[in-house]
């Protein structure tokens, strides 16, 4: 039996999950998220808490009996308290200005750059800290990815974006005669 697929999942007062036979749908206090329903998994909703069983014992539907839960799961954790990803700016003479959906960064190229996040995500910027903030995990992350692959940290002085719990491994400059 999967180990996370056997947890059940306490719903929270405010939330409601709507279990239809191709989507779950899950509302709360900051917004709705869509989670699909995979085929191989039944969901059922008792006493205040959503538990997820697999219809049969073949190798799809072992995976996809975790996959399922996690995925309720981060749906129930979004709309009730949200996600957050922190970036750090780190550079002589880099800036990060903006905030809402729109950011702008000097990241020592010729040119400033111009960051504009999809809908259902917040950016905030505190001087050299970026914020970004949603009910979608998974959009969070990948936000986050984006705008950190605009400069990636290199490995001598650490300039470039960094998230803020990242450990950069430094590399020793040149060994002088």
């Amino acid at each position: 039996m999967s180990r996370i697929g056997k947890l059940p999942i306490q719903i929270p007062s405010g939330v409601t999950i709507t279990v239809d036979t191709d989507v779950l749908t899950v509302v709360g206090p900051k917004g709705q998220l869509v989670v699909p329903h995979l085929s191989d998994v039944t969901v059922a909703l008792e006493d205040g808490f959503a538990i997820t069983t697999r219809n049969n014992e073949e190798r799809i539907a072992k995976a996809q009996h975790g996959l399922q839960r996690a995925l309720l799961f981060n749906a129930v954790v979004g709309v009730t308290e949200a996600f957050e990803k922190k970036l750090e700016v780190n550079g002589v003479g880099f800036r990060v200005t903006g905030g809402g959906n729109v950011i702008d960064m000097a990241l020592g190229f010729s040119h400033p750059v111009k960051y504009t996040a999809r809908p259902g995500i917040e950016l905030e910027v505190n001087k050299m800290e970026i914020t970004v903030k949603g009910i979608d995990k998974q959009l969070v992350g990948q936000t986050a990815a984006e705008i950190r692959s605009l400069k990636k940290p290199e490995p001598y002085k650490g300039k470039g974006i960094k998230y803020a719990d990242e450990v950069l491994l430094r590399k020793a400059g040149k060994a002088g005669k």
